[in-house]
């Protein structure tokens, strides 16, 4: 709602003006509301809370693999992807909402997870059960699936979406709760929308749950239809996979300039996207010809109201300009635009052509700006365009009229969708949930299919691609083929730092601080051999510092939430206190999960990863020798830290292909 009145507000005062001739302070009120809007929100990113720029699905997946990045779902970051998301999508970037929310309903159940946040005096001591990374997961998960089902109103859609892309562990236990969350999330939805009649709440109040409608429509599908729906599968699998190679290159490019010239670089990078999509926008239409208004039809032409399909510009009465209409306009009512059905010839191929070169362009140098931004309606708008414009060609030149234009539009966004998200089941139920219209769901499993399947021969998705680039050691489902030929022994790092049973207090500090290590073997010397005892956390050891003379209950080796990391910087030791000892035994996980020496390192990924371990100790097959050869961390398992130690392995073209480790070897090859 807020974006709809922010962004209906700029839109109607820059139409008004344009309507008396007064383009210049039309196009002062449209840049200038834009550029406010945008810096507001990279303001907020760059300074309050940087983990909130970017879709935040990446990240979301991330913690559900099992790596704690920093700040990713704290309540500041929950405020600021709330309000950033806001100006942004109000904004007229080629961004949308949907990443964000997801991000948003993931923050909000980390919230609920920890108990609450005691930094802004919200606490509830019911939640303490959730403290634990397993219910904390699964919470997120089910938060995620709430945040696409409010994004696309699509609850189904909402728990197939946590199913296949977020979560990487998954239960049937966790199916119902995350069904059960989207089913509240649908109903939450049913009862606002009912306050919502009539033009109370902008578009938000008008179509019930189906963004989209199609109406009915005529989609028998023969032999030869099925030609056009093949050729948008497999363009759009290479469209996308391209459109997934030139956003890592622009964003390393903007990672480089963020970390060279810190928040000055970030601000002026939002200001200067903002510029360039507000003239871009209101520029190209000047390029759209006036078309007169079609007869018999029901709505509103020329119109200038917030949207519509017949945006009047500068043409004069009973003419539209189209090329006005799809870009002078909110995201939604583009996409609701090209989506529209009996409706040929309303938008001309050259006004198609010049919506999909310049979102493609816009969504391209938008992304990796400071600002919460998602990639569902960018991508959705860039291969509408394209699905429209084969439509166009399709049915003027052969005689193929089955399929209408809106229909080649909505097959070439789930094109896209496969080829650059590669999701297929989800994005089916999402797409088919946003249409109302089940009849396309053959041609839409098709054109998925097909242009997953192409666009995995080229890269990955795009989010694995930010996860890449970001530096997040996610695990994929299945070891890489070289790792059957390795032992777990060829990647461990030096020997690992371990402590006594029975340890001083001095040499606990010293080994804090001079590794960055999260675990430690606990080893007996009772006999002439030590055994190894058990595995003890940092966390654990920081809490036994911080209150070495309190008693300890079981809150205080829970999982700190979000933002509330115990560090050895803020423990401070007298000197006599550092040559005391404590025993570690009653704080030491007695039987952590162990593999030998020489384990295949294949197996020891499926294990590491199935069971969700954070380390994985190596023990020795040798008598008399040390019991523990190394600890295995995610680290150990990455490609690139394997092929750093063994790069003979990815000499073979069909290795380097398979395990995507660059981008651009693929495409230069």
């Amino acid at each position: 709602m807020a974006v709809e009145y922010i962004a209906g507000y700029k839109l109607s005062q820059t139409t008004r003006f344009i309507s008396d001739s007064k383009y210049s302070i039309a196009f002062s009120i449209f840049a200038g509301g834009n550029i406010l809007l945008v810096l507001s929100s990279a303001i907020l990113c760059a300074i309050f809370a940087p983990a909130a720029a970017g879709s935040g699905i990446p990240e979301v997946k991330a913690y559900l693999n099992g790596i704690d990045a920093p700040n990713i779902l704290a309540p500041t970051t929950f405020i600021v992807k709330v309000l950033g998301s806001i100006g942004a999508v109000a904004g007229g970037l080629a961004v949308g909402k949907e990443g964000p929310l997801v991000h948003t309903g993931s923050c909000i159940a980390s919230l609920l997870s920890q108990g609450g946040s005691k930094r802004y005096g919200l606490t509830w001591q019911w939640l303490r059960y959730f403290k634990n990374d397993r219910d904390r997961r699964d919470l997120v998960t089910c938060g995620a699936a709430a945040g696409v089902s409010a994004a696309f109103r699509a609850p189904v859609g909402g728990v197939l979406f946590a199913l296949e892309e977020a979560a990487s562990w998954w239960r049937s236990s966790l199916l119902w709760r995350a069904f059960f969350t989207s089913a509240i999330v649908a109903v939450t939805l049913r009862v606002a929308l009912s306050s919502c009649k009539g033009d109370n709440c902008g578009v938000f109040g008008t179509g019930g749950l189906i963004m989209f409608d199609m109406g009915v429509i005529s989609t028998e599908t023969g032999l030869l239809e099925l030609v056009p729906v093949i050729i948008l599968g497999t363009s759009g699998g290479l469209l996308g996979a391209f459109y997934t190679f030139l956003s890592g290159k622009v964003l390393k490019t903007y990672a480089n300039w963020h970390a060279k010239y810190g928040l000055f670089g970030k601000l002026f990078q939002a200001f200067l996207v903002a510029l360039i999509t507000s003239v871009l926008i209101f520029g190209l239409p000047w390029l759209g010809a006036c078309t007169a208004c079609p007869t018999g039809i029901t709505h509103e032409c020329p119109s200038n109201g917030l949207s519509g399909k017949y945006k009047q510009f500068t043409c004069q009465s009973g003419y539209y300009n189209d090329l006005a209409s799809l870009l002078l306009n909110t995201n939604d009512n583009v996409i609701r635009n090209l989506f529209s059905t009996n409706t040929e010839g309303l938008y001309h191929y050259s006004s198609l052509a010049i919506l999909l070169c310049s979102s493609f362009f816009l969504a391209l140098i938008t992304y990796g700006t400071a600002i919460p931004s998602g990639l569902f309606i960018p991508v959705i708008i860039i291969g509408a365009a394209y699905g429209r414009l084969v439509g166009w060609f399709v049915r003027s030149t052969t005689q193929l009229q089955t399929f209408d234009e809106g229909i080649y539009a909505y097959l070439g966004a789930a094109s896209l969708l496969g080829g650059s998200m590669r999701m297929t089941v989800s994005v089916c139920v999402i797409l088919l949930e946003l249409t109302n219209n089940l009849l396309t769901l053959p041609p839409t499993m098709l054109v998925l299919l097909i242009s997953k399947t192409l666009g995995d021969l080229f890269n990955h998705s795009v989010y694995d691609q930010i996860l890449h680039i970001k530096g997040l050691p996610f695990l994929v489902e299945k070891p890489e083929p070289y790792m059957k030929h390795l032992t777990v022994m060829d990647v461990c790092s030096s020997p690992p730092m371990t402590l006594s049973a029975i340890e001083r207090l001095g040499n606990i500090v010293e080994v804090l601080k001079s590794t960055d290590h999260n675990g430690f073997p606990v080893l007996e010397h009772s006999s002439e051999v030590p055994k190894l005892h058990g595995l003890i956390l940092r966390s654990h050891l920081l809490v036994l510092l911080q209150k070495r003379e309190s008693d300890y209950n079981s809150a205080d080796f829970a999982k700190p939430g979000s933002g509330k990391s115990r560090r050895i910087e803020d423990i401070q030791l007298q000197t006599e206190q550092m040559n005391e000892y404590v025993d570690l035994r009653p704080y030491t996980n007695a039987s952590p999960y162990t593999v030998v020496d020489n384990m295949s390192l294949a197996k020891a990924f499926s294990m590491f990863r199935q069971l969700g371990l954070r380390h994985l100790c190596v023990v020795s097959t040798t008598p008399k020798a040390s019991p523990i050869s190394g600890i295995l961390t995610r680290h150990d398992f990455m490609p690139e830290h394997v092929l750093g130690l063994y790069p003979h392995l990815r000499a073979n073209k069909w290795n380097r292909l398979h395990t995507k480790s660059s981008v651009s070897d693929v495409f230069v090859s």
